[in-house]
């Protein structure tokens, strides 16, 4: 194969991960927008509608990126804030709202 092909199939294999992680990310967003925009602030500018619910962009590292929080939101996250009900998220979505998390505190700290 020359190198010239190897290039396209590179290309291509890169192309397709990144529609992948843009889908997933998308999918998070609409997750988190969906079931915590209620009171949470869940993009990368706006105030969180409840006062005492921090925008998203605001978690540190330690707060919510733990090894263990992608399962907490599979199996129950739940808080001592009594407003704060309990979720139960799916493998994937579990993995697609952490990831555009990530991706928003990353943002975050790129500007």
């Amino acid at each position: 194969m020359n190198r010239f092909c190897l290039i396209g199939l590179l290309t291509l294999a890169w192309s397709a991960h990144a529609d992948a992680l843009d889908r997933g990310l998308e999918h998070g967003r609409a997750l988190l927008t969906r079931m915590c925009s209620k009171c949470h602030a869940v993009g990368e500018t706006g105030r969180s509608p409840h006062p005492l619910a921090p925008p998203f962009r605001n978690f540190s590292e330690e707060k919510l990126y733990d090894e263990d929080f992608r399962e907490r939101l599979e199996n129950g996250l739940s808080t001592m804030h009594p407003d704060m009900p309990t979720f139960h998220f799916r493998e994937q979505d579990a993995q697609d709202a952490v990831d555009y998390l990530k991706w928003l505190r990353d943002r975050k700290s790129a500007r």
